[in-house]
């Protein structure tokens, strides 16, 4: 699963965190925690990697982070709105400057109409700013849909720490 290409955009991430001084809070559904375990297999990460959070059920969402039932309830636990609330919510229950947030349907099953399997959603948030999410729509079997989903998120968090502002 963290084959070397996913580790060498974790060491890209790592690098750059740790000259703009910007440490990482995450907040994994569908991956199950391998953007955590991606950057923490880089020699360095601890001075980047604050904490993370498997929130896979919505009861951890809500308990863990803050995501609103009601939220859930109405936009779905994979939906643009509880993927911006999990990175938020990430951010308000840690140190850490940069959050991002994975919730999406890696498969087989799960799928409904509207939202089919490899739909995903990716936030970011940053201290004092509105989060920002992406929509995904992978392919592939589970394995490939969660890889796929751990390299975008490398390159939206690498994205986000570059565009921070420089530490005072």
């Amino acid at each position: 699963m963290l084959g070397p290409d996913i580790l060498a955009q974790a060491a890209d991430v790592v690098s750059t965190c740790a000259a703009q001084s910007v440490r990482l809070v995450l907040a994994e559904s569908c991956t199950g925690g391998l953007v955590a375990a991606a950057l923490t297999a880089i020699p360095g990460s601890s001075t980047v990697v604050e904490c993370g959070f498997v929130v896979y059920s919505n009861t951890a969402k809500t308990d863990q982070l803050g995501v609103p039932p009601a939220l859930i309830e109405h936009y779905g636990a994979v939906s643009a709105e509880v993927a911006g609330a999990m990175a938020a919510g990430a951010l308000r229950v840690s140190p850490a400057d940069l959050a991002l947030s994975v919730t999406g349907i890696a498969g087989p099953g799960g799928a409904t109409s509207t939202k089919p399997v490899g739909l995903v959603f990716i936030g970011v948030a940053r201290r004092d700013r509105p989060s920002t999410v992406e929509r995904c729509q992978f392919s592939g079997d589970r394995a490939k849909i969660r890889a796929q989903t751990v390299q975008r998120a490398l390159i939206l968090i690498g994205t986000a720490a570059v565009n921070l502002p420089a530490p005072a």
